[in-house]
């Protein structure tokens, strides 16, 4: 059982950055890919990026490419999202995904434990 508990969320003025953590419990954090995911209220799970085991390796929705970069501590068992350049489009919650292998993906289904989610507030 892999328990994933995000925190970082809140509210930010348009333009402004958080920074977003995800603390995992439970397995052997380093062995999986991991990634970012978020929702909005009656709409599709919408993958925003996704981490490598060792971190070496990326990859970035395009509504985030440029703003957005993502990270990982192994020793920490904590995975980081640095989100710049927030507009209100971003205002929505995230939640942090734990891949069923060790490959990075943006694919939904590919995830297989996810967090509670924080939510993100972007003032205009």
């Amino acid at each position: 059982q892999v328990q994933l508990v995000e925190s970082g969320g809140g509210l930010v003025h348009a333009g402004g950055s958080l920074r977003l953590s995800c603390a995992a419990s439970g397995d052997t954090f380093s062995i999986y890919a991991m990634g970012w995911f978020r929702q909005a209220p009656g709409k599709e799970r919408e993958f925003v990026a996704t981490i490598s085991r060792s971190g070496g390796s990326t990859y970035f929705a395009d509504s985030v490419k440029g703003r957005f970069t993502i990270s990982r501590d192994n020793a920490k068992n904590t995975v980081y999202m640095q989100m710049n350049s927030l507009n209100p489009a971003d205002a929505v919650v995230y939640s942090c995904e734990k891949t069923k292998n060790g490959t990075n993906a943006s694919d939904g289904n590919a995830y297989d434990y996810w967090g509670q989610g924080t939510q993100v507030t972007v003032s205009s």
